[in-house]
């Protein structure tokens, strides 16, 4: 048996998940789903000290409390940041760090630098009366009923998520344990110049890393359940 935490991004929340757990949990797998405060399931909390800290305390906090170890790690998107924060309170006790279309910091990095994105009131974001929350970008659904799920639940975003520095003793490549980039290749409004792409290209020219690619837009948990829980349940089949 292998133990999954799974790591939400920006906006969403842990019914990101809700089709892959089941297919993690019926091949005799645990799985945890932290949800990040302020946002999804705990978007009643949003606060303006709400930062990049607090969720990595509520993924470490998870982790210490179920005492769960020999974990296979996975960092969706923004919660790529999240994940890399939290290695060194629970780095020994990853086995597998997995990023799915996600950023990749290095120490002192901030999401809004890695992602070039815009904060509240500055050109280019919207603001709708509070200078520390942020609202969601689109995000594609190929089933119209799952896009309208998805799009009743996505909540702003306290901004110290996105400012807050990334804190990394050592580089991620040195953590004695392996990695896996996987590349969600088919979101239309993307670039090859955005940050999951030069993320995405550093991973599969490193020996490090392994790399894999699945055929859909960014919300891969949503969209293609199935090819992402068979990749999965080979990094778990792997040791």
């Amino acid at each position: 048996m292998t133990t999954f935490v799974l790591v939400h991004g920006a906006w969403g929340g842990s019914y990101g998940f809700r089709k892959l757990r089941p297919r993690l949990t019926q091949a005799g797998h645990e799985v945890f789903t932290p949800s990040l405060t302020g946002i999804g399931e705990r978007s009643h909390l949003a606060h303006p000290q709400v930062n990049l800290t607090t969720h990595i305390t509520d993924v470490v906090n998870t982790i210490r409390y179920e005492d769960l170890d020999d974990l296979v790690l996975l960092g969706f998107s923004y919660g790529g940041a999240v994940v890399t924060g939290a290695l060194d309170h629970i780095g020994d006790r990853v086995r597998h760090l997995v990023f799915l279309d996600a950023v990749v910091p290095s120490d002192g990095d901030t999401v809004a630098g890695v992602v070039g994105f815009p904060l509240p009131n500055q050109p280019g974001m919207v603001d709708r009366g509070a200078t520390w929350l942020i609202p969601p970008l689109p995000r594609q659904l190929d089933d119209p009923t799952d896009q309208a799920f998805a799009d009743a639940r996505r909540s702003m975003q306290p901004a110290g998520t996105f400012t807050e520095r990334v804190q990394l003793s050592t580089p991620l490549e040195d953590w004695p344990l392996t990695r896996t980039y996987i590349k969600a290749t088919r979101d239309p409004n993307e670039s090859d110049d955005s940050a999951f792409w030069r993320a995405a290209h550093a991973a599969q020219a490193s020996d490090a890393w392994a790399y894999r690619e699945i055929p859909t837009h960014h919300l891969v948990p949503q969209s293609m359940p199935d090819a992402l829980a068979a990749m999965l349940l080979g990094i778990a089949a792997d040791g």
